[in-house]
């Protein structure tokens, strides 16, 4: 018997390709999810994330590494186990809801194993779930999308999978809708205990639903974590530059935990990275960039730091300016919409960044220290 405590989903150096493609669609990606957890796979159009979806739900076969369900070994060169052996749901783009069934008869589709009573009250707890009670006798076509996708996510939950997969769930939805729907069925999942496992190319709804996110870049996994922590301390520069917003500065390390940029100096809650300690302890000058998040620059009248306004973007409480250092590099500034700069406008601004993300320096090596007044 094995243990409870491994990861209901667990996928090791999954390599995948396809025939008479020699390069590998996935090549060496690794994850796992706990039960209970939700996970997403983000990624640009092309970098594998779907394929990994098709090869956990058992479409398509692996050339190397295995993939373990609820501690079962259910694909792995040479082995692909069938479809619906493997205990998963799926809710699809399209949803793919029976136009002549009604809403009840939808989400009892999966349920012909059980008995007459057992399957109408298990229906009738999904529809609750989902809160479609004032719907249950209708038809998909009377439905708005949101509640269509809904119905489909109850028709993949009625049978108790152990785990749901989603493939860009929301992607025929408008953004305000998705972004309303993602919160409601994180809420429905963690209600209901299900594990789930779901792609899409919108980071922010990954974040929305997601315990754990997968940044995907080339068929490999750059960086499986916390939402916060592919934030705030991206593994490598590709999370970094996919992840939110930002730009990249060049910075002279002074000690383990600060560096220098021209907008003066910045001290982290961690060690800086990619600096041997060899070259630290010797005093050697040493050069990386260093990732500025807008929220890490905070618009303030009262600095003597100026930088220019080239660009703003209105998001309704805020503005997103983009800012020309007297360098000519730019930065980044989440400031409060009240604050309505006009473009070629000079601002104050000052440094509040707790977290300072650094990697091999790409930039020249040098900058003019502190020179944006």
């Amino acid at each position: 018997m094995l243990s409870s405590e491994r990861p209901l989903l667990l996928i090791e150096r999954l390599r995948v390709a396809y025939s008479g493609n020699p390069a590998h669609v996935i090549d060496g990606a690794s994850l796992s999810l706990d039960r209970g957890e939700i996970g997403c796979v983000v990624g640009s159009s092309g970098c594998g994330k779907t394929t990994l979806l098709r090869a956990i739900a058992g479409f398509i076969g692996v050339e190397d590494g295995t993939i373990e369900i609820a501690g079962v070994v259910v694909s792995g060169p040479h082995f692909t186990a069938a479809t619906e052996k493997r205990g998963i749901g799926l809710v699809f783009q399209d949803y793919a809801l029976f136009p002549h069934l009604r809403v009840e008869d939808n989400i009892a589709f999966g349920l012909r194993h059980l008995g007459p009573a057992a399957r109408a009250a298990r229906v009738r707890e999904m529809i609750e779930l989902v809160g479609l009670a004032a719907h249950a006798s209708g038809y998909p076509h009377e439905l708005s999308g949101g509640q269509q996708q809904r119905v489909a996510l109850a028709r993949a939950l009625a049978p108790r999978p152990a785990l749901l997969l989603m493939d860009e769930p929301f992607s025929s939805l408008d953004v305000d809708l998705r972004a309303r729907l993602g919160a409601e069925v994180r809420q429905i999942l963690k209600a209901s205990g299900t594990t789930a496992m779901l792609v899409t190319h919108d980071q922010q709804e990954a974040f929305a639903m997601a315990d754990k996110v997968g940044v995907m870049h080339a068929g490999r996994i750059e960086q499986w974590d916390r939402p916060y922590e592919l934030y705030h301390r991206p593994a490598t520069r590709y999370v970094a530059d996919f992840i939110g917003e930002g730009v990249f500065l060049p910075a002279k390390v002074l000690t383990s935990m600060n560096v220098e940029i021209e907008l003066g100096e910045l001290r982290g809650k961690w060690p800086v990275s990619y600096v041997p300690s060899s070259t630290l302890a010797n005093g050697g000058d040493s050069r990386v960039d260093v990732l500025l998040r807008p929220d890490d620059v905070v618009h303030d009248d009262a600095s003597s730091l100026k930088a220019e306004v080239v660009r703003k973007t209105f998001r309704g409480g805020d503005f997103v300016y983009t800012l020309r250092l007297m360098s000519g590099r730019e930065v980044l500034a989440l400031v409060p919409s009240h604050h309505d700069h006009a473009i070629g406008e000079k601002i104050g601004i000052r440094l509040d960044a707790e977290h300072v993300i650094t990697f091999p320096a790409e930039f020249p090596a040098e900058f003019p220290a502190t020179s944006a007044r």
